[in-house]
């Protein structure tokens, strides 16, 4: 309604970043399989919160960093919307 659509992606990042994990790891394995005959991956697990979990990430680290990802990205977009 107020014509900053364009915004959405970098408001709400974190959102966009796991769907976009699950595409890429679905996207790269049906590829190799198709090429090489087995499935690769390029994250450990997808969505992107359980890559960082199996690295070692505590789910409480995980979560706080996602949090801080996700103020910093609105602020980003409410100051570009201000533009």
């Amino acid at each position: 309604m107020t014509g900053q659509w364009l915004l959405l992606p970098v408001i709400g990042l974190v959102f966009a970043a796991q769907a976009l994990s699950v595409m890429i790891q679905m996207s790269y394995f049906k590829l190799t399989k198709r090429l090489y005959g087995q499935g690769r991956r390029v994250f450990k697990m997808a969505p992107l919160h359980h890559h960082f979990e199996l690295l070692g990430w505590s789910e409480m680290q995980v979560k706080e960093r996602f949090f801080i990802a996700s103020v910093l990205a609105g602020m980003l977009g409410v100051a570009l919307a201000l533009i």
